[in-house]
């Protein structure tokens, strides 16, 4: 009992100094809403920040002078990153259930793919809801890219364990740091994303973009995230004639791109080493993926759907474009979209294979979901090794290899436990929707499919997303949980044994 109370001591004094600085990201909104309306305007708009900056600081320093600890293990540092999204989560579903009416459900929900950065939504009319709404919903994602432990570590000193609070959240297999010490790491990741971010925001204003939809959606494609201020997401600008919309597009795959890749490259890239885009077997395999997804969706497209697309060269670039755009934001989990990907507008074969890229997801070490192209290269290595084991005799020694540099067998079993357990939560949450909802199959999975895989778009229509099942919601919300921590972290929530340890 002890024990249990010392790890609960341990986890709830971290979370108090999380907690103060969500109520100041929630101050962001507020000040938009004070700009928009003054102090005397829309009141309803104002407590739904407001109440929330109230409860948020007040709790987390509450639990900060309460239980004051330096001491984190690894169980400890798991159980706070868990713990730390489901209340983050908590309380930034206020400002939806405050300011639009919603349930505390879907505001939770939205809050989760949020804070995830998955992107599935249980909104419709974005077009007409409060912009600091919209902009809370795009902040959620930014916070989430490089996570919200991340960004806490990165300006605070966390003392003993700092290092296993980082390990805890961010997408990890043995990677190095670009320089040594914590602080000095997150730092450098830190910037390189905030200077991403600028970049893409000031790319997609020049293209003509307004300036708020052009900051909405620099948060929310570096994150890949996918949360757009507007319904039809970023077929918006087609629809609506914006004349530089195939410049957005353009924008927005390299934005997206950029946030897919591991964050430890693009420091290389700009330290002057551009051979770190190909140098090393998870790039290749990264953009092996890509270019093998395209090809195949643009000759199913281009020579058995619309074969008259051949002949048009305005035509095959606009098909190129719109092939090319939605395997990047699947791949890299980010979830925007310029067609909807259940349309008639892409075949069966590319339908299945959006199915495979939300498993593989992003590189490790980005800001994508998905089980990470690295984890998809060892299974294959491990593949490999087992033919070559089948045609050698007994005694012939075979290793793993990535980069040059021997897979331990510890780490085999971890990435082969993670798949198989991606397995299992994709079977429950595909037959928990079959069985509660009038979806079918492929619907039913692909709805697991982009929870898990922190990605957005499924087969299931969007407008469709909010009336589904209750319990479904919280599948999907467990799902979303679990593949933004890789699933660990959320299974110790239930495990007595880690509440017992010191």
């Amino acid at each position: 009992m002890r024990k249990r109370f010392n790890t609960v001591k341990v986890v709830l004094g971290s979370l108090g100094p999380l907690l103060i600085v969500l109520g100041g990201f929630l101050i962001l909104p507020l000040l938009m809403v004070v700009y928009e309306s003054g102090l005397a305007g829309n009141v309803q708009l104002l407590l739904a920040f407001l109440i929330p900056i109230l409860l948020s600081t007040v709790i987390g320093l509450i639990l900060q002078r309460s239980f004051k600890t330096n001491t984190i293990n690894n169980t400890n540092a798991m159980l706070i990153c868990a713990l730390g999204w489901l209340v983050f989560s908590a309380i930034g579903a206020l400002p939806y259930v405050i300011a639009i009416k919603s349930s505390f459900i879907d505001g939770f929900f939205e809050a989760m793919s949020g804070f995830t950065t998955t992107g599935i939504t249980m909104f419709t009319g974005l077009d007409n809801m409060p912009k600091s709404v919209i902009f809370w919903r795009a902040l959620t994602q930014w916070i989430g890219g490089l996570g919200i432990l991340t960004f806490f570590l990165s300006i605070s000193s966390r003392g003993v364990g700092a290092h296993l609070l980082f390990g805890a959240e961010s997408h990890k297999i043995n990677l190095g740091r670009p320089v040594p010490g914590l602080a000095n790491t997150l730092a450098i990741l830190w910037g390189i994303y905030t200077a991403f971010t600028i970049a893409i925001l000031l790319g997609l204003y020049v293209a003509g973009m307004s300036l708020f939809d052009s900051v909405c959606q620099s948060f929310t494609a570096l994150s890949t995230g996918g949360f757009s201020p507007h319904d039809a997401s970023i077929e918006y600008y087609q629809i609506t004639g914006f004349k530089n919309y195939i410049w957005i597009e353009y924008i927005l795959i390299l934005g997206m791109l950029l946030g897919g890749t591991n964050f430890l490259i693009h420091y290389r890239v700009l330290k002057g080493q551009p051979k770190a885009l190909f140098d090393n077997k998870e790039m290749r395999y990264w953009w092996g993926f890509i270019g093998i997804f395209v090809l195949i969706i643009l000759i199913e497209k281009s020579f058995i759907i619309t074969p008259e697309f051949q002949k048009d060269l305005k035509a095959f670039e606009e098909n190129f474009r719109t092939t090319a755009f939605q395997v990047v934001s699947i791949i890299t989990t980010t979830g925007f979209g310029t067609r909807d990907i259940g349309s008639a507008h892409f075949g069966f074969a590319a339908k299945q294979l959006f199915l495979v890229m939300m498993v593989i997801g992003g590189c490790v070490g980005s800001t994508g979901g998905g089980i990470k192209v690295l984890r998809i290269g060892i299974l294959l290595q491990v593949i490999r090794r087992e033919v070559f084991r089948l045609s050698t005799p007994p005694r012939t020694i075979s290793a793993v290899l990535i980069d040059g540099k021997q897979v331990d067998n510890n780490e085999i079993s971890r990435v082969s436990g993670l798949f198989f357990t991606w397995i299992i939560f994709l079977v429950i949450g595909g037959l928990c929707t079959a069985l509660l909802s009038k979806y079918d199959a492929i619907q039913s999975f692909s709805g697991m499919f982009s929870a898990l895989g922190n990605i957005g778009p499924c087969y299931i229509p969007y407008q469709e997303m909010g009336q589904l099942n209750p319990l479904i919601k919280i599948v999907y919300i467990i799902g979303m949980l679990a593949g933004r921590l890789e699933i660990l972290p959320v299974l110790l929530l239930f495990s007595r044994k880690a509440w017992r340890m010191c």
